[in-house]
């Protein structure tokens, strides 16, 4: 008995010498007991549940006495285990007293046996009780969750392996239904949009697991009348019948009583276009410059103005009102291609403007070619006749330092007007900084400031987390430099990299990042560091040397440094990449490719270069959640990684959808803004 306190015992016998030896038989079993002795049969009734014992024995050759106290038990306390004890019994007795429900039969002149049933008919007593009570337990909360379920305004469901089990009054009519058997046995996803199956089967999966993180995932459900509804979803772990299950969670609209939320619903929809949804031109402008006077995390900034083609022309033809259907269709569209941090609204006519926020520009270029072709594919039905549409695009560079608001959306307007010249479905991009006739005296000041800084060690690391979708912490971090001014503020590398790269000062910068994260490599021990290489230093053919120098002076583990170069780059130069990642797995440093997928060849690289990693490009990975062919390729490059042994990390995840859909498509890592922003990596002062 793993329990070693006093057990309460009944001894029915006449006389009390039994109890003593009852007693000593399980002190010396090491189970204490605390044995309560009743002379007579009338006494029993009483005494069974004030005493509430875990055992009853029955002491004597009284044949009808046993029989008639196993009554008692079976009307006052049938749970309570019986033990008959006589040393002078029949067979016909004993399979009369087990009918009544006595457990077994035993005799004081076999101690040995006497005490192996009393310890087994206990621990059996307990196990039963310990069972009841935790079934009780399960039953009260099964009650405590059908009363939650039935007055929560919030609408519930709840799914075992993608069936909805479960589902209350305000789920019913947040989805259009009356009668709850419509959900119960069906599949999840037979009420939501294709779109959205990805990602919710990828949280389901992490929900079951516990590794979701109340995060909202947003999803198109299918509602009773054939129409979409937009919702957000917080999922948690459930139980239903004893059985692990995910709850699915849309929180009910609140309202105070004083109307101070009806009043900032009104002011927020007296923000917005009525025909669209979108902020109109005013206050757009205004969320646009007050985004722009916060510092940037790091990444591009750019303002977009999308324009309908040839709208005139199609308002004729369809008329007024038909067409101001058009823009809203439109309007839902462009919605769908915006991240959380993007703004956008609309600004005069056909005309929108948004302010994208992205990695870099092979992300915004991705991003806004995906934005064209997809309106290109789609036709919108009108009260007259589907019509097929088209948009271009202007884009306009937004500088971190001094940004001027009115220019970059002048910029971008010009820009939009020039992309229209070359017909319909086009793009066009203005950078004041590269196309400005002062880049010259824009570099001389830049190399002035790199200079010093590399001189003056002004230069500092930050450090982005790579969290894992399928086990614990790896403590691997992607790497970055922050350049700091002579007052010590930040200044982000989109600032200062291009003027480096035109002056030939990467390699130098490269080389004291390269020496910065080997010194936090040996000092920190991380799982893994990554280090991107720009072209210059893939090219600089003395680097395998310096860097051999640079490992034995930072005593760091190579293995816990991963180095990475684009993979464009790896495509352009295989030989010198190939080369290069051969020296650094020689040196037992690891080797990855970053912004993979965006070649045409990506797959063949996987079986010709020597990877640890790879990272999936931003670009597939920001537009991941509403496109399946995105999905197809990336679960393709997973594929191919996986046969190699090689891990995947998604680049710039930003938001929960995407994370979902990563999750479902097997991706092993993920990093980005939605997992943390860079931090600066803080070194031990004795390190200098």
């Amino acid at each position: 008995m793993s329990d070693n306190s006093a057990v309460p015992v009944i001894v029915l016998s006449a006389s009390r010498d039994p109890v003593e030896s009852i007693n000593s038989i399980l002190r010396r079993a090491g189970q204490p007991s605390h044995c309560t002795w009743i002379p007579g049969l009338p006494d029993l009734a009483d005494a069974l549940p004030q005493i509430n014992p875990e055992l009853l024995l029955v002491v004597g050759n009284d044949s009808q006495m046993t029989l008639d106290a196993a009554r008692v038990r079976e009307q006052v306390a049938p749970e309570v285990p019986l033990l008959a004890i006589s040393d002078d019994f029949s067979e016909l007795f004993a399979a009369e007293l087990m009918r009544m429900g006595a457990r077994d039969l035993v005799s004081l002149q076999q101690p040995a046996r006497l005490e192996a049933v009393m310890l087994r008919e206990l621990r059996t007593y307990r196990l039963e009780r310990a069972l009841n009570t935790t079934l009780q337990t399960a039953r009260d909360y099964r009650k405590q969750l059908e009363s939650v379920l039935a007055s929560s305004h919030d609408a519930i469901a709840q799914v075992q392996e993608g069936i909805v089990v479960e589902a209350n009054e305000s789920w019913l009519e947040l989805f259009g239904h009356a009668d709850a058997s419509v959900f119960l046995g069906q599949p999840l996803m037979d009420f939501f949009e294709p779109v959205a199956h990805a990602g919710l089967k990828g949280a389901l999966s992490s929900a079951l697991q516990g590794r979701w993180q109340d995060h909202s995932l947003s999803a198109l459900a299918r509602v009773a009348d054939g129409s979409t509804l937009a919702i957000d979803v917080t999922l948690t772990t459930g139980n239903f019948d004893g059985d692990p299950s995910v709850r699915l969670i849309v929180p009910a609209r609140k309202r105070t009583s004083d109307g101070k939320d009806l009043a900032a619903e009104l002011a927020e929809a007296m923000r917005r276009d009525s025909a669209t949804g979108l902020l109109q031109r005013r206050p757009l402008i205004d969320a646009i410059r007050d985004r722009l006077s916060q510092p940037a995390p790091g990444g591009l900034r750019s303002i977009a103005c999308i324009r309908l083609d040839r709208f005139s022309a199609l308002e004729k033809e369809i008329g007024v009102e038909s067409s101001e259907h058009v823009l809203s269709e439109f309007a839902t569209l462009l919605k769908s291609h915006l991240s959380a941090h993007d703004l956008a609204g609309r600004f005069s006519g056909p005309s929108f403007l948004a302010l994208i926020e992205r990695g870099n520009s092979s992300d915004l270029d991705a991003w806004t070619e995906r934005l064209v072709g997809q309106v290109s594919k789609i036709a919108i039905n009108t009260s007259n006749k589907p019509v097929h549409i088209s948009c271009s695009v202007g884009l306009s560079n937004v500088p971190h330092s001094n940004p001027d608001v009115d220019a970059a959306i002048f910029d971008a307007v010009e820009a939009v007007r020039k992309a229209r010249t070359r017909g319909n479905a086009q793009i066009a991009h203005i950078d004041r900084a590269d196309a400005d006739s002062r880049v010259l005296a824009y570099d001389t000041i830049w190399v002035k400031h790199i200079k010093s800084a590399l001189i003056e060690n002004r230069f500092k690391l930050v450090q982005q987390p790579v969290a894992s979708l399928q086990g614990d912490d790896p403590k691997m971090f992607d790497v970055m430099v922050r350049m700091l001014d002579q007052n010590g503020k930040e200044v982000l590398p989109s600032d200062f990299m291009p003027a480096a790269e035109r002056n030939d000062l990467l390699r130098n910068i490269d080389r004291w990042v390269i020496g910065a994260a080997l010194n936090v490599a040996a000092q920190k021990r991380p799982g893994c560091l990554f280090v991107r290489l720009s072209r210059d230093t893939v090219l600089d053919p003395s680097l395998p040397d310096w860097l051999e120098l640079q490992l034995r002076s930072s005593k760091a583990q190579p293995e816990r440094v991963c180095f990475q170069v684009i993979e464009k780059l790896a495509q352009e130069r295989e030989g010198e990449v190939l080369r290069l990642a051969k020296s650094l797995k020689q040196h037992g440093l690891r080797f990855a490719l970053e912004r993979f997928g965006s070649g045409d060849h990506s797959i063949a690289l996987i079986n010709r270069l020597p990877l640890d990693f790879i990272k999936i490009d931003g670009a597939l990975v920001q537009g991941l959640s509403g496109n399946f062919d995105l999905q197809e390729q990336v679960k393709a490059l997973v594929t191919a990684a996986t046969k190699q042994k090689i891990q995947t990390i998604a680049e710039r995840v930003e938001d929960a959808n995407t994370m979902a859909v990563l999750w479902q498509l097997g991706v092993q890592y993920i990093q980005g803004y939605f997992i943390n922003q860079p931090e600066e990596v803080v070194m031990d002062s004795k390190q200098g």
